[in-house]
């Protein structure tokens, strides 16, 4: 499902990784190599009306990736050791954009950066099918998770950290 669907079937951790991205302005973005190993690059993610989207240059390594194997993961990126901000990690698979939502890519990145993306390039949106958030605390962790068809779930357990 696109974002702004997402957004509606879990607003808690939607929202909290919408923070988290926007904040960071960066992804680390997992795709799956030729050979069927992850391959792993940070790049930069807008949300651009119902979507959650990041493009790259042609030619590159994930773009190949992905127009091979749309599967793909999002993961926020840890601030440090302790990282008291949590994890974010969400699953899908990438849909190319269509040249108007394309444009209104452009319109969110010059926003932000005040530069536009020259051509050639691919632009993705993010179909999310789960996601999930884990933040590490004093006495334990706290958690919570989604996947499509299935309610928004949070939990906690206080252990021993070692």
């Amino acid at each position: 499902m696109r974002w702004q669907d997402f957004e509606k079937a879990a607003p808690v951790l939607a929202g909290l990784a919408r923070q988290r991205f926007e904040q960071d302005q960066l992804v680390l973005l997992g795709t799956v190599r030729r050979d069927g190993s992850p391959r792993i690059s940070a790049v930069e993610c807008d949300f651009t009306g119902a979507d959650f989207c990041f493009g790259m240059m042609t030619p590159s390594t994930k773009l190949a990736d992905l127009l091979r194997d749309p599967r793909v993961t999002a993961h926020s990126l840890p601030p440090g050791k302790e990282n008291p901000l949590g994890d974010v990690k969400i699953y899908g698979r990438v849909v190319e954009l269509t040249q108007s939502a394309k444009a209104v890519y452009e319109e969110a990145i010059f926003a932000r950066t005040g530069w536009r993306p020259p051509e050639p390039y691919h632009c993705f949106a993010f179909d999310v099918l789960s996601a999930g958030f884990v933040r590490f605390e004093e006495d334990g962790r706290a958690w919570r998770t989604w996947r499509e068809g299935e309610a928004e779930r949070a939990e906690s357990r206080v252990e021993q950290l070692t």
